[in-house]
């Protein structure tokens, strides 16, 4: 899976590669065979959710330029997969999740699994996490209309944001924006599909949605 993707160009520092293939990805998926977990593509994670495409992490993981120093911001825990990656990576990870069994669930498999610099709660992505802002990086792994004003104003100066942005049912765009003054500039990396950023903080999803990451050609 990390040959296919440093071979198409999604992986192109050794930092970010290393992080890919140290963390398990059959760790945090269930009832996929071994060989399916490491193909790329989403696969479920219950409540109607998905563990993002190889291709969609890596690229997302190379646009935070993250150096080990930072204290990130991870909106969307789901089974903590980039959660994991973003852990050997940054200084410490802060991540919310909007379905509670999930926070239980990604909780218990990143600490068996020895993450230990994350922290991870319940919480309303657009509210953020701010009793621990500033963060130096921001990841969004849900789609919202408009990059939320508390993430951006979370955000410290010179940091980078990484988020998808659109319409649920429209065109969506993966963006990464710097924070200069109180604005983010942003520029794309091109289109994707991924499930709509909803202000929720409790409750079992059932049913099929889109997956997390199904990523579409680039820009």
């Amino acid at each position: 899976m990390v040959e296919n993707l440093a071979r198409s160009g999604d992986l192109r520092t050794a930092r970010v590669t290393e992080a890919m293939l140290a963390v398990p990805r059959h760790s945090f998926v269930e009832g996929e065979s071994l060989r399916a977990s490491y193909q790329n593509r989403p696969l479920a994670t219950g409540f109607g959710q998905t563990i993002s495409q190889p291709t969609v992490v890596a690229i997302m993981t190379e646009a935070l330029e993250l150096t080990g120093r930072e204290r990130v911001l991870e909106i969307g825990t789901g089974s903590g997969y980039q959660t994991a990656i973003l852990s050997l990576l940054a200084s410490r990870v802060f991540s919310l999740e909007a379905i509670a069994p999930l926070v239980e669930s990604a909780r218990e498999r990143l600490a068996r699994l020895g993450y230990a610099n994350v922290d991870v709660r319940l919480g309303d992505g657009f509210v953020g996490w701010p009793e621990e802002a500033p963060f130096d990086r921001v990841i969004v792994t849900a789609a919202p209309a408009d990059l939320p004003d508390e993430l951006v104003s979370q955000l410290d100066e010179g940091g980078v944001l990484v988020s998808p942005v659109g319409p649920p049912d429209g065109l969506q765009v993966l963006v990464r924006g710097k924070k200069s003054g109180n604005e983010v500039e942003t520029e794309p990396l091109g289109p994707v599909r991924f499930v709509p950023m909803e202000p929720r903080t409790t409750g079992d999803f059932a049913g099929t949605r889109t997956p997390w990451g199904a990523r579409f050609p680039r820009l």
